[in-house]
């Protein structure tokens, strides 16, 4: 392949070229895409910090915007600390999670102060409660044990009628309501693994303890139909809207932020060479990634999940820094654009996407349809800066196998509404009719707030999500899925091999159309000129 650019990270295919090794969900395919498509590819991981803890403590000594932490700790005072929930990082990281080790830092740091009234808070929002089990894996056995049994760590629950509280309306007019708990303390701290440019920052308080009431503006069709992209906070409705939220928020409460960035090391070792270009593997990579694609094509795609979920990645964290919100946060953009910005020179007519067995609502289940739909055209889609890889108009391939199944635990309500998706699949109108319908419904509000199930709004969130990316392509194709019905149910053609999809694509771009192949993961984002 011929490197278009100096990190030999945007290359052009050629006939002799070995086949592309791409995810397709729970399995991977072998493909050989026409000369002259350009591949891209993420950036290598960057260094990781050899020990974590001591630049924690740095950061906690020397932060942005606000005073050292020591300065803030005063015996007898209120103190919550919030966190990220499982949806990060993906995959799982390995043993220890870094937020483990910042929490166990600042847990000796309070009772070296004298501080004992302290909660530990998942910061869910609408996503689904945390199993015990996982929170555990998370945060080590010893904080588990010394805060589960008292109930001094738990899942934050915006269904609670007596557990949340109105600060007051921005300039807005939108309502701001966050935790009672995190509202009162003397002190809130946030701990933040930031594996994309859409988290973090105001985001973390403003969304992670909102209500349902507080995240609606944010959340909307017309809110996620204008942001372009999540990737890029200054071009996102989104994130102009939790802004307000959260700089109000910051008016009445004292918010401490941790924010931490990873590298792309997102394998273990043993399949290194799925984030590594196919013209630099070795015979044993070759043999590794044969292996490896036959099995996984012989065995059930639940079996396949089980594995891979199994699979926990090294990911090295690369900076850590504490303090005011906008000032940490500019930061961290810094950092997470130093690892995964690539700079891409004009767009394409065709872009094909390989869709990966996890996004971050189907940890440890299946990712049903809606959330095919959410991770392709709304995660995968907005990896990008200024305009998006594909053309206004363009067609998007998918690879992924589009299963029409649901969990029942963690996502009763979505199945709910991908029936209603017969009646319209229209994001506005979606969201006119369900939005509110499906929040208020009781029955899912039961299953949110004890059941480990995601709150009844989230699927049309999560519809409202890729609403702008199926209104910018012309097309979307998606390759040999198991259920073609649920392709046609959310406007999606179908092609039984990727090179008919490239013919569909291309009778209707024209047969000299660009073609553009993403090779993720790991994660990677693009900036178009």
């Amino acid at each position: 392949m011929i490197a278009q650019d100096a990190e030999g990270l945007v290359r052009l295919y050629e006939a002799g070229d070995p086949p592309l090794f791409l995810m397709r969900g729970e399995s991977f395919i072998y493909a050989k895409v026409p000369p002259g498509t350009r591949v891209l590819y993420p950036r290598p991981p960057l260094p990781g910090f050899a020990n974590l803890r001591a630049e924690a403590e740095r950061a906690l000594d020397n932060p942005v915007g606000m005073d050292p932490l020591r300065a803030y700790l005063k015996p007898g005072m209120k103190v919550t600390i919030a966190f990220d929930d499982i949806s990060l990082s993906l995959p799982k990281m390995r043993a220890p999670d870094c937020r483990q080790v910042v929490i166990e830092l600042l847990l000796e740091r309070l009772a070296a102060a004298g501080v004992d009234d302290i909660h530990l808070v998942v910061a869910v929002c609408l996503h689904r409660h945390m199993h015990d089990w996982e929170i555990k894996e998370m945060l080590g056995r010893r904080i588990f044990n010394a805060h589960w049994p008292k109930g001094t760590l738990y899942n934050y629950d915006a269904e609670d009628p007596e557990g949340n509280i109105v600060l007051g309306h921005t300039e807005h007019g939108e309502i701001v309501e966050i935790q009672k708990r995190a509202a009162t303390s003397d002190l809130l701290i946030y701990v933040n693994l930031n594996l994309v440019a859409l988290n973090g920052g105001h985001k973390s308080v403003g969304v992670g303890l909102a209500t349902y009431r507080c995240i609606r503006p944010n959340h909307n069709c017309d809110t996620q139909m204008h942001s372009r992209s999540f990737n890029d906070p200054p071009r996102s409705r989104m994130h102009q809207v939790i802004d307000r939220i959260g700089r109000y928020v910051e008016k009445h409460v004292k918010v401490f932020h941790i924010e931490m960035t990873v590298n792309t090391d997102t394998f273990p070792g043993y399949l290194g060479y799925m984030q590594t270009q196919e013209t630099t593997w070795s015979w044993f990579d070759k043999v590794s990634a044969r292996v490896t694609q036959s099995f996984l094509q012989c065995t059930p795609l639940a079996l396949n999940r089980q594995i891979f979920f199994a699979n926990k990645a090294p990911y090295g964290v690369t900076s850590v820094q504490a303090g005011e919100a906008e000032a940490v946060h500019k930061l961290t953009l810094q950092h997470l654009y130093k690892q995964q910005l690539i700079q891409v020179e004009g767009q394409c007519d065709i872009l094909i996407v390989p869709i990966p067995y996890v996004m971050p609502y189907s940890v440890h289940s299946v990712m049903n349809p809606i959330l095919v739909y959410a991770m392709g055209l709304g995660y995968m889609f907005n990896f990008y800066k200024g305009k998006p890889l594909v053309k206004e108009g363009g067609s998007i391939i998918f690879l992924h196998p589009l299963e029409n199944k649901f969990d029942p635990v963690h996502h009763p309500s979505y199945s709910d509404l991908f029936d209603k998706l017969q009646i319209t699949r229209d994001p506005h109108e979606v969201d006119r009719r369900w939005a509110d319908a499906l929040a208020k419904d009781e029955r899912y509000i039961r299953l949110y707030r004890f059941h480990n199930g995601y709150h009844g709004f989230h699927p049309v969130s999560m519809w409202n999500w890729g609403a702008h990316g199926m209104k910018h392509c012309g097309q979307v194709i998606i390759v040999n899925p198991r259920s073609p019905e649920a392709a046609q149910r959310m406007g999606w053609e179908t092609a039984p091999t990727l090179d008919d999809a490239i013919a569909q694509a291309r009778s209707k771009q024209g047969a000299s159309a660009s073609i553009t192949v993403i090779h993720s993961p790991p994660i990677a984002m693009w900036e178009v000129t």
